[in-house]
């Protein structure tokens, strides 16, 4: 009995002490379980919150790009208009420099033309009497002194008459040109009862042209001017009495109007300047 009694209680105490361990194990995995658990949390908290810095910084970086394309877009559009400006400035001087050319073209055939009917006009002299030329857009008739003057004097003579009414027939049919006319001497000091120097003289010479060619074959006072240089603008030397004798010499100048180049000019163009 005493042996049966022993046994039962080894049985049972085994039994307790299978439970307790049993239990114990279930304990420590738990424990374990939830330390890995909380640790997980932890984790998961600092990556949550890594991320969230992310994003923060992201959306930082997308405000920031934001503007800049904002400013970006305001720049291109500020270009585009400056482009467009520029390209319409360009057009328009290139449009006026083909008018202004166009316009020049036009003058110098117009001159050459009249050249050429001067030239035409005058072909019953020779060139020891007159030349005509053309520089710088203008026509230029030179006469000495021999064709129209006596020595020291302004009274123009026959034969100069004769010339100038052929030049005065072309330029009565010219309308849109100037008239210069220039008196010039050579070096040599003049000094009698009707001119006290070279000045005088080339002056009343060139005062006589324009009243031949305005009182007696009709051209437009209006268009002419005239003027004495002297000595003071010569064409040869005046050491030898072949350059004196091309200095003294009285020239018809005639210059194109230029009205309209002078419009073209100063009209006022896009870039304002």
């Amino acid at each position: 009995m005493k042996k049966i009694i022993t046994t039962t209680l080894s049985i049972c105490l085994g039994a307790i002490l299978l439970t307790s361990c049993v239990a114990k194990r279930k304990y420590v995995a738990a424990r374990t379980r939830a330390t890995q658990e909380h640790n997980d949390n932890i984790a998961l908290n600092g990556r949550v919150t890594r991320l969230e810095d992310t994003v923060s910084m992201l959306h930082h970086q997308l405000g920031a790009m934001g503007n800049a394309n904002a400013n970006a877009e305001n720049e291109l559009y500020k270009t585009n208009n400056e482009l467009n400006l520029t390209k319409e400035q360009i057009a328009a001087q290139r449009a006026r420099m083909q008018q202004l050319q166009s316009f020049i073209d036009q003058q110098q055939k117009a001159t050459e033309a009249l050249r050429s009917k001067i030239a035409d006009a005058l072909t019953g002299f020779n060139s020891s009497e007159l030349t005509v030329t053309m520089k710088n857009g203008r026509v230029y008739i030179s006469m000495q002194e021999a064709l129209l003057f006596p020595s020291g004097s302004a009274v123009v003579n026959p034969k100069g008459k004769e010339a100038l009414s052929k030049v005065a027939g072309v330029l009565n049919t010219s309308s849109d040109i100037n008239i210069d006319v220039e008196g010039h001497t050579d070096s040599i000091p003049i000094h009698n009862k009707m001119y006290t120097d070279n000045w005088s003289l080339s002056t009343a010479r060139a005062t006589s042209i324009a009243h031949v060619l305005i009182d007696e074959y009709r051209v437009n006072p209006a268009k002419l001017i005239a003027s004495g240089r002297s000595e003071y603008d010569a064409v040869a030397s005046n050491t030898t009495p072949e350059g004196r004798a091309q200095n003294r010499r009285t020239e018809i100048i005639l210059e194109p109007k230029l009205d309209e180049l002078m419009q073209i000019m100063s009209a006022p163009n896009m870039s304002g300047k």
